[in-house]
C-alpha cells in the first residue's frame, strides 16, 4: 500500500516537474515581476524609503534589501494561485480527474498536489535570490539555507489558499479576475514593501489590515530566515493558516465541480 503512495506521490511531482521544464515561459514569466520592482522600482524609491534599523537587521539597509524576502514571496504568491488554475484544469479534464478515481485518499492526493506545486516555487524563488545576490542583496550564506523551511511553508500556505479559494469557482472564465481581487490585496496591504511601523504612520487602520495579512507572516517569516533569525508568531500563524486551509480545502473540494461549463 505504501508503495502505491509513494508511487502517486512521484508520479504527481515528476509531472509538475516536466510541466515546469516544458514551460520555459512561465519560469521567465514568474521572474519579471520581481526582477522589475528589484532592478526598476527600487531604485526610484531607494531615496524616498530609506530603512531604519529593525528586526531582523542589526543595521541601516538599503530598500532593495528590504523588499527581496517580499519579492520572493510574491513568487509564492503567484505561483500558488497559478498552482490552483491548473487544478481547475486538472480536476475537469487532466491528470488529476484520473487519479480521483483511483483507490487513493482524496486528502492525499490534493496534498501531493500541493507539495509539488511549492516545491517547483522553491526553484524559482531561489533563482531570483541568486539574481539578488549578484545585485548586491546578499544575506548570510547560511540564511539561504535557513530560509528553505520557511519558503517550503509560505509556498504551501498560499497554495492551500489558492487551492480553497478554486473550490468556490464555478465558471473558469471567473478565476482569473476572482485571483487578481485576492492577489492583489494580499501582496499590497503587507509588510512585503513597506514596514508596518510605516503602515501606522500613515494610518492606524492601513496598519492593522497589513498586520492582520497572512501574506504579511510569510513574510516576515522568511525576512527572519534568510538573516538566520526565527520568528515564531509567524511560524505559528503561517502553520495554523496552512493547516486550516488545507483541511477546508479538502472538506470543499468536489471533483464534480463543473468549473469549465458555461451557465445557462
Amino acid at each position: 500500500m505504501l508503495t502505491s503512495y509513494w508511487q502517486c506521490l512521484r508520479g504527481i511531482l515528476l509531472r509538475e516537474w516536466l510541466r515546469f521544464v516544458l514551460q520555459r515561459t512561465r519560469f521567465l514569466s514568474a521572474l519579471v515581476r520581481p526582477l522589475l520592482w528589484l532592478l526598476v522600482f527600487a531604485a526610484g524609491f531607494r531615496a524616498a524609503l530609506g530603512i531604519a534599523i529593525i528586526e531582523p537587521y542589526d543595521t541601516y539597509i538599503t530598500y532593495e534589501t528590504y523588499i527581496v524576502p517580499g519579492l520572493a514571496c510574491m513568487i509564492l504568491l503567484f505561483n500558488g494561485m497559478q498552482g490552483s488554475l491548473s487544478m481547475v484544469y486538472d480536476r475537469e479534464m487532466g491528470s488529476m480527474r484520473l487519479l480521483l478515481t483511483s483507490p487513493l485518499p482524496r486528502p492525499f492526493l490534493l496534498l501531493a498536489k500541493l507539495l509539488a506545486t511549492a516545491l517547483v516555487s522553491l526553484l524559482q524563488v531561489y533563482a531570483f535570490l541568486a539574481i539578488a545576490w549578484f545585485w548586491g542583496v546578499q544575506p548570510p550564506l547560511g540564511g539561504l539555507l535557513a530560509a528553505l523551511p520557511a519558503l517550503l511553508l509560505a509556498a504551501l500556505l498560499l497554495s492551500a489558499l489558492g487551492l480553497l479559494l478554486s473550490n468556490g469557482i464555478r465558471q473558469l472564465e471567473n478565476f482569473a479576475g476572482v485571483m487578481n481581487f485576492v492577489i492583489f490585496p494580499l501582496f499590497f496591504l503587507s509588510s512585503a514593501l513597506y514596514p508596518l511601523w510605516k503602515m501606522r504612520e500613515a494610518s492606524e487602520w492601513l496598519y492593522w489590515l497589513c498586520a492582520l495579512n497572512p501574506f504579511s507572516h510569510a513574510v516576515e517569516l522568511v525576512r527572519f530566515a534568510l538573516y538566520e533569525r526565527f520568528n515564531p508568531l509567524a511560524a505559528a500563524v503561517c502553520l495554523g493558516l496552512t493547516l486550516a486551509f488545507a483541511l477546508a480545502a479538502v472538506v470543499t473540494f468536489n471533483p464534480q465541480h463543473a468549473a469549465l461549463r458555461k451557465s445557462g
